[in-house]
């Protein structure tokens, strides 16, 4: 049998599972997202792309680097990544095209940067920036075997500390456990204010209800509650509004009206089902407000709270010295 072929693009071995648990074929992941190519673009378009690819054969990774073939025409944009001391070839997923031939190469989740790459040739003024968010995001992740009403409870707490300081957001499914809040945001706020006020926001959040929510970073610190997680901020990703998530039933991440959050389950919605969900519409775009400008308040209040990952770290030295010294209260620092 001849290969498929949509939009230039071959697609193979379309009848071969995505993983063991996946309930889902590489065919059912290329319809989903060949369906939802209008609508998960835009989230997409402009910003240097990690996936998660599942190969047959070998455990599923996160791919950031693009591989040696792939096609001249799929845009890319290099970024220094300090860590690793070399430049990453990133993707730009910017077109049908494009989000086809790596749905062909297995590539089942899709995180994009919360910042745009820089254009070449841009002027010096407003020059996008992978490293300054378009959007201030909360990320909602329950305690294992937690209900899921438990995380939406947390949610509209979000929402009211959001509601307090003037912000609205939208929020959707993380196509795991929990529940992404996405707040717009103008470009007058410096990069290291706007994760300030995310941090801000979660505290403000947890203070509301905090037999249910917590910021704490270190998981043994939580107690079994929901954690509002304000570390997407700076250069982090996040699964991209549609995007598959390689868990058993291929679910995806899906917008969801504040008001029917009480009604649904990450569940409902996989590559499966998800199209019949949308309809015509687009849920997200509907559903996002316009960019806001961040208070002055909730930036000052962000600049009092120490930066989560730091804070973990002096902890967990922190605890290991008082091990050491045979404190046999000294608590673990699983971050």
């Amino acid at each position: 049998m001849a290969p498929e072929r949509r939009d230039g693009v071959e697609l193979t071995n379309l009848d071969q599972a995505l993983a063991p648990e996946a309930g889902a074929t590489k065919r059912d992941l290329v319809d989903y997202l060949d369906a939802v190519a209008d609508r998960i673009l835009p989230g997409l378009a402009g910003r240097p792309l990690t996936v998660l690819r599942v190969l047959r054969g070998r455990a599923p990774f996160m791919q950031k680097n693009v591989p040696k073939y792939t096609p001249e025409w799929v845009r890319t944009v290099s970024i220094w990544a300090e860590s690793s001391h070399r430049e990453v070839r990133y993707a730009l997923c910017d077109d049908r095209r494009t989000l086809l031939w790596l749905a062909n190469q297995r590539a089942v989740e899709y995180h994009p940067t919360l910042g745009l790459a820089a254009e070449r040739g841009s002027p010096s003024e407003h020059v996008p920036d992978i490293y300054r968010p378009t959007h201030l995001i909360l990320d909602l992740d329950p305690p294992e075997g937690a209900d899921f009403a438990t995380v939406v409870a947390v949610a509209h707490l979000v929402r009211q500390a959001l509601s307090d300081c003037g912000l609205a957001g939208a929020v959707k499914t993380s196509g795991a456990k929990g529940l992404h809040v996405f707040v717009p945001i103008d470009d007058h706020t410096p990069v290291d204010d706007v994760a300030g006020a995310t941090r801000a926001l979660a505290a403000r959040a947890e203070a509301l209800d905090p037999d249910i929510a917590t910021t704490a970073y270190i998981v043994s610190d939580r107690g079994g509650k929901v954690f509002v997680d304000s570390t997407r901020a700076g250069g982090a990703t996040v699964a991209a509004a549609y995007s598959p998530r390689l868990r058993p039933g291929t679910p995806v991440s899906f917008p969801v009206p504040w008001s029917d959050l009480d009604r649904v389950s990450p569940a409902d919605f996989t590559v499966h089902t998800a199209v019949d969900a949308l309809g015509a519409g687009d849920p997200w775009a509907e559903s996002m407000p316009l960019p806001q400008r961040l208070p002055d308040d909730l930036i000052a209040h962000g600049r009092t709270i120490p930066v989560a990952r730091v804070a973990a770290m002096h902890e967990g030295k922190r605890r290991a010295r008082a091990r050491r010294a045979g404190d046999p209260a000294a608590p673990g620092d699983d971050p």
